[in-house]
């Protein structure tokens, strides 16, 4: 049994915890100073913390820093009269795990202690994810030892040194700068400039002043000569990413630049000479680009000295544990979240079987997203964004409430078993008029047992099993989902097609 340390200078508090968190089964241990407090935590160990932040002598954001030194794990919940602003910001900086300010709404506090003590369990077991402490992968502009990527590291090498164009090919999101930047560290310009232009972040005639510059009076506004990228960049190397969302007057521009190296500025007659290296990269379809007229062939033809093809995230799933590691370590140094040890494995397996459409970028911000609303050394579910959890990926599972073995025909002062464990809401009038008929004593019991067991079951169906996103459909933590289908015994089995059902 779960235990609850309710820590309050007011003995009706106290009483009014007591009793409703007893009346769903939880254990209760009270104090009403901070010093009682503390000897309990450390005697006792409970499993989550109810503190008022008004306490006799000491603030409870002190307790709270006194608790943390005893147990970094134990959710503390603060529970206040003051409902100031400044009081809650500070209180969830310290990393408490929640705050509720008086007169409590007894029901939502329920739910909110059942899910840190499952916070609590989650933290509890060891971690699947731990942080690279040594501070080597913070360094790294890869990371990753599946076939796809070490590819992708072959074709780097192989081309790096060579003064040739580089297509760069893959999904948003999938790290396509990062092999820019590769390239020109590992290569003999390495030393000269390094610029990036996204050609989709600007307009067609703005685009064209900031690669090639401008003269005065060229355009509206243009009230001086401007120096553009491929001038500056001379010696270096230039990154045009997104290039499929180039104009054709400036594809023709940077046509002749690649075939001679040379330009005018816009509003200019004067021909320029320039020696810079040329990496493109996008993730749009520039063969049928080229078939509709809106890319030119000649120059996919420049641009293509030698193509390297960077593969989503979901087609090198044995990276992602890497990843997560690599931008996990990356957070805790940038955010200061150094108390966090790492993530746990329901963490890991929902991160792991998550598609991950917006590649790398997006793990990069789902796990900053996890460590901003972590609380306590560990990672767990309840940390993560909302879509990822949602959106959770998994194989279809047949989900069904297994028959109980048949009961007894009810007798005087005992209510009846439900008959079928997957019946429908539909007939729960005549199966309270039957049970009325035998006088029962618990007909409340039987008849939430029958409505739970119904409501869980379908919500498991409707979800193909994904428990995460049952709970968040019924508000319920995940714990509870757990619980009820151990209670109700619901088959959780992945459906097994065979060839003959395929037609294979």
């Amino acid at each position: 049994m779960a235990l609850v340390l309710v820590v309050d200078d007011d003995r009706s508090v106290r009483h009014m915890l007591t009793q409703t968190l007893e009346s769903i089964n939880y254990e209760v241990a009270t104090a009403e100073t901070a010093e009682q407090a503390l000897v309990l935590v450390a005697e006792r160990q409970p499993d989550v913390v109810l503190l008022d932040i008004m306490l006799p002598g000491r603030s409870g954001l002190d307790v709270l820093r006194d608790i943390q030194s005893i147990d970094r794990r134990l959710p503390v919940i603060f529970v206040t009269a003051d409902s100031g602003s400044s009081t809650a910001i500070e209180a969830m900086q310290l990393g408490a795990y929640d705050y509720v300010s008086k007169p409590l709404d007894l029901p939502q506090l329920n739910r909110l202690v059942e899910s840190a003590i499952d916070s609590r369990r989650l933290m509890s077991v060891p971690v699947a994810l731990s942080v690279d402490s040594s501070g080597e992968q913070t360094g790294k502009l890869f990371v990753g030892r599946s076939p796809e990527i070490l590819d992708v590291f072959k074709s780097i090498g192989r081309v790096a040194a060579q003064d040739v164009p580089v297509l760069i090919r893959g999904e948003s999101g999938t790290g396509k700068e990062l092999v820019a930047q590769a390239l020109y560290q590992h290569s003999h310009r390495r030393g000269a400039p390094f610029m990036a232009i996204n050609c989709a972040a600007l307009p067609d005639t703005l685009l064209e002043s900031e690669l090639f510059g401008h003269e005065k009076g060229a355009f509206t506004g243009a009230d001086r000569r401007r120096i553009g990228k491929f001038e500056q960049c001379h010696g270096g190397t230039i990154f045009l990413d997104e290039v499929g969302d180039m104009a054709p007057i400036v594809q023709g521009k940077v046509l002749r630049l690649l075939q001679d190296q040379r330009f005018e500025r816009v509003g200019g007659n004067e021909t320029i000479g320039t020696d810079v290296r040329v990496i493109t990269a996008t993730n749009r379809p520039l063969e049928e680009m080229v078939e509709s007229k809106a890319f030119r062939a000649d120059l996919l033809y420049r641009l293509n000295g030698m193509t390297i093809f960077l593969p989503p995230v979901r087609q090198r799933r044995e990276d992602v544990p890497l990843l997560l590691k690599y931008f996990l370590s990356r957070a805790l140094q940038s955010l200061n979240k150094t108390h966090i040890e790492g993530m746990s494995p329901e963490c890991l397996e929902i991160l792991m079987s998550y598609s991950w459409p917006g590649n790398v970028r997006e793990m990069q911000s789902v796990v900053q997203q996890a460590v901003l609303n972590a609380i306590g050394p560990i990672i767990i579910p309840e940390f993560l964004p909302r879509e990822v959890t949602r959106n959770r990926s998994a194989e279809p599972v047949s989900v069904q409430a297994k028959p109980t073995p048949a009961a007894p025909t009810p007798t005087e002062g005992s209510a009846s078993p439900e008959d079928s464990p997957t019946s429908t809401i539909a007939d729960l009038g005549q199966f309270v008029d039957e049970q009325l008929k035998s006088n029962p004593k618990e007909l409340y019991n039987s008849v939430i047992e029958r409505v739970e067991r119904y409501l869980f079951t379908r919500v498991l169906q409707e979800t193909n099993g994904n428990q995460s996103q049952a709970a968040e459909i019924l508000g319920v933590t995940r714990g509870k989902i757990r619980d009820r289908i151990a209670t109700f015994n619901i088959s959780m089995e992945r459906k097994v097609r065979s060839d003959l059902e395929t037609g294979e």
